[in-house]
């Protein structure tokens, strides 16, 4: 609202008889919504998606400055019809469909395929775009490139405030040897005496890998390396995760919290923690994680979408590999001044995520492609008729 007259929102909408009380609402003078026929998946989408490309296509004006957040089926839908009328846009990269399809992070018949076809889409939607913005600094960029270096923009989807940051009454200086005279710990004295894992993350998809997670936290049990971990978060694959606790004999080891409201109750657990862990199979950049690192929170993750951005390469793993896991929580959790390190490290890096840093590099982004559509406008206006628009680039899958 700072950049633009007005922002309309064209998004998916499901009526509820009730709302939920963690949502914000997002009102005020100069927001629009434009209701999208609900969907979740690819079948309800194919019942609905021609009422979805009509309902998309009807809430752009011929001034409006478009604006997608992509990976998403809205976008797919929408950006042939701009290519033909040769109109400006911009695009938020969120995300990494090759990876949130690759095997074991979902689990369909047709997993090969939308891979294809969502790699491929994503691809030429970057190529195509006026300006992209990237919530990581290179990973993304490098695997759906802008048609010019000109016209990206990095900056992530995750934004701290004061209050998501450790308070410096639970920070203390300790020194250390090994050249490390000045680093941050957090006062949690009893921290050593029972290693507690943490993880954040929806069970609605394997997309985190918490069943990785699981197996490896089973693998340290049986080699006499006890570790608690509480899993923040639910969804349908719940019920199967417990059972794989049970299975695995770790089930009185492993505490399923189910969703946390956002903020303090998230904050708590954190700081109740040894070690945040993050087993991903895909990521774009993960807020989970960059919260973490705000409380100071030594943490461990895998080599997939912005994490290598956010944590050291001795803090990272490979992708499904529990085995691999296991060896490297024992490795840390056994080396103090390295958790102390980690702890620094993770919550100086943190500081790049604060909102003022993150504003000023979406408003350059936001100039960039208003201005890119005024000048547009300028040369004459392009149409908002998108009825002879090309075929999608999945119509034939359709």
């Amino acid at each position: 609202m700072k950049v633009f007259d007005g922002v309309k929102i064209v998004a998916r909408a499901e009526h509820k008889d009730s709302v939920d009380q963690r949502y914000r609402p997002v009102l005020g003078p100069g927001i629009e919504f434009f209701e999208v026929p609900y969907y979740l998946g690819p079948w309800q989408y194919a019942r609905v998606w021609r009422r979805v490309r009509k309902a998309v296509r009807s809430a752009v004006a011929d001034d409006d400055a478009v604006l997608c957040r992509v990976g998403s089926r809205l976008a797919t839908d929408l950006l042939p019809m701009l290519w033909k009328t040769g109109r400006p846009y911009g695009l938020e990269v969120v995300g990494d469909p090759s990876e949130g399809f690759a095997p074991r992070a979902v689990k369909h018949p047709l997993r090969p395929v939308f891979r294809y076809l969502f790699t491929r889409s994503l691809k030429q939607e970057c190529s195509r775009a006026s300006a992209v913005s990237y919530v990581t600094e290179h990973a993304l960029q490098q695997h759906y490139p802008a048609r010019d270096a000109a016209i990206s923009f990095s900056a992530s989807d995750v934004e701290l405030c004061d209050d998501s940051f450790v308070p410096l009454a639970r920070v203390f200086i300790t020194p250390l040897s090994g050249g490390f005279p000045h680093e941050h710990k957090l006062q949690t004295p009893d921290k050593g005496t029972r290693p507690r894992l943490v993880f954040v993350g929806s069970l609605a998809q394997m997309y985190k890998a918490p069943d990785v997670l699981i197996r490896a936290i089973s693998l340290l049990h049986k080699k006499g390396f006890p570790v608690w971990l509480s899993i923040i978060g639910d969804g349908r694959h719940r019920r199967e995760l417990e059972d794989l606790t049970r299975s695995l004999s770790v089930d009185s080891r492993v505490t399923f919290c189910g969703q946390l409201q956002a903020g303090a109750a998230v904050r708590k657990k954190l700081d109740e923690a040894t070690l945040m862990v993050m087993p991903s199979r895909t990521e774009g950049l993960p807020r989970a994680l960059v919260e973490a690192m705000a409380r100071a929170l030594p943490c461990v993750g895998t080599k997939v979408g912005g994490i290598p951005e956010l944590l050291d390469a001795e803090d990272l793993v490979t992708p499904n590999d529990a085995d691999g896991l296991a060896d490297k929580l024992q490795e840390v959790l056994t080396d103090p001044e390295r958790l102390t390190r980690m702890s620094a490290s993770n919550l100086a890096k943190a500081q790049r995520y604060r909102i003022e840093v993150l504003e000023e590099k979406r408003r350059k982004f936001y100039r960039y492609l208003r201005n890119a559509t005024e000048k547009r406008l300028a040369n004459g206006k392009f149409s908002s008729d998108f009825s002879d628009a090309p075929p999608l680039v999945d119509e034939a899958f359709q």
